[in-house]
């Protein structure tokens, strides 16, 4: 009764879905807030913080390949409950790290784990729901994201100032996976291309790399994933330590300020954009991912102004900030559905499996080691120039924050490709429906 409950009520799913996405990111946004302590504790530099994004989402683009292949062709649910419980046990497992090189494995195990979720949870949204209805659907998915970073954000510094540990935030987040997982067992899959026409003599596939990489809409999603990425995970990964060492805020008030930043912000934007985005989906075939376009330039300029501002300007700084992220939201809810409506039902698993292995392995994982490799070089140059023989926190703060200039530029990119995948949007659309 109650797999059969869940299976004939899309919404039911679609809340499996938001929850186990929230836990995904609340456990993936753990590291950036507690940057700081660890880095301190071991003696670590920007360059090792940003390796360590670099080797959770290399690990997490690789694995997605073969589980979105499988996810085309098994058992979504299955698939999907058996990454969160290998990804919730590690999280508990990075409670108990002892120095950078067991921090660097657990983080790629769980990248593993997280690599399970997109591809199926993507490919059930286009089986639960129409194409003028995935943009709202996904964006509803996609509060997981937003919510779980203001969970890690608003909780994080408090749960490790209260224990007095850094540790304790991975034990606490162990477990509401494990009891998603068990849900998402009892529920009963829709058929494939269920909410898509009928066709009567469906052509079968035999590449479907070689077809996906033939759509010219998809290459261009996923090179404005590559930048999109770039520009979100450098900011999640070094945003903390930003505000504590140029602004001089405590690790409790600048994991407040970056959860209002990349959360609150999402809270508006994922469930407006996904309707303004499915409205003008519905009256101009390239309106989607025009609005999508429109946004990231938006987003870019917005950010500019806000790194300008001046160390005592913190509150002006949050509040620009803030509002460039919420326009860099729409992405989510212009793009991906963009790419199940240019690519054949039977390989939307596949497809978001290969843009999500494309966008972290050139976009994600490079934006935090970058940055951080920028920031480094910025600050020995400022510490040169000081005509000091040895690296202070005051170098360390200038250099991070300019090196978080590359954000806007890549934002802009960004827009730009989007505009190019609007223009050739209908024609690969209806191809697709062929």
């Amino acid at each position: 009764m109650i797999a059969k409950a869940i299976a004939t009520r899309p919404g039911r799913v679609l809340a499996l879905l938001f929850a186990a996405n929230l836990l995904n990111f609340y456990d993936r946004t753990l590291p950036a807030v507690l940057a700081e302590p660890i880095r301190i504790a071991w003696g670590l530099s920007d360059v090792h913080i940003g390796l360590v994004g670099a080797a959770f989402t290399l690990a997490y683009a690789l694995a997605g390949l073969p589980l979105g292949r499988m996810a085309d062709t098994r058992s979504r649910k299955w698939i999907i409950a058996i990454g969160l419980v290998i990804w919730s046990l590690l999280t508990g497992v990075n409670g108990l790290v002892t120095g950078f090189t067991t921090l660097l494995i657990v983080r790629i195990g769980i990248g593993l784990g997280e690599a399970a979720f997109a591809p199926g949870a993507n490919a059930l949204i286009a089986d639960l729901y129409p194409s003028e209805r995935r943009g709202r659907a996904t964006g509803i998915m996609m509060l997981g994201l937003p919510i779980g970073m203001i969970l890690a954000f608003f909780t994080t510094g408090a749960i490790a100032e209260y224990f007095g540990t850094w540790r304790a935030p991975f034990f606490i987040a162990m477990i509401p996976g494990l009891i998603v997982a068990a849900l998402f067992m009892l529920i009963r899959e829709p058929e494939r291309g269920a909410t898509d026409a009928k066709v009567a003599n469906p052509v079968r596939i035999d590449r479907p790399i070689r077809t996906l990489l033939s759509i010219p809409t998809f290459w261009l999603i996923i090179a404005s994933g590559v930048t999109f990425t770039f520009a979100g995970y450098a900011t999640t990964t070094f945003m903390v330590p930003n505000l504590q060492r140029f602004f001089g805020l405590s690790l409790t008030e600048a994991a407040l300020s970056v959860g209002v930043i990349v959360g609150v912000t999402g809270l508006i934007a994922l469930p407006l954009g996904g309707l303004i985005a499915d409205k003008l989906h519905g009256r101009f075939r390239r309106g989607r991912l025009m609005f999508g376009a429109g946004c990231m330039a938006m987003s870019a300029i917005l950010t500019v102004v806000a790194l300008s501002q001046p160390a005592h300007q913190v509150e002006l700084f949050i509040g620009l900030f803030a509002a460039g992220w919420f326009f860099q939201y729409v992405y989510f809810t212009t793009a991906y559905p963009a790419i199940h409506d240019v690519v054949p039902p039977q390989l939307r698993a596949t497809a978001i499996a290969v843009f999500f292995a494309m966008f972290y392995i050139l976009g994600a994982a490079f934006g935090p080691l970058i940055v951080g490799v920028l920031s480094d070089q910025v600050a020995g140059d400022a510490m040169r120039t000081a005509g000091a023989s040895e690296m202070t926190e005051a170098f360390r703060a200038i250099g991070l924050h300019a090196s978080l200039s590359i954000v806007p530029v890549m934002l802009l990119i960004t827009s730009a490709l989007i505009v190019l995948a609007a223009l050739r949007f209908s024609h690969d659309s209806q191809v697709a429906r062929k």
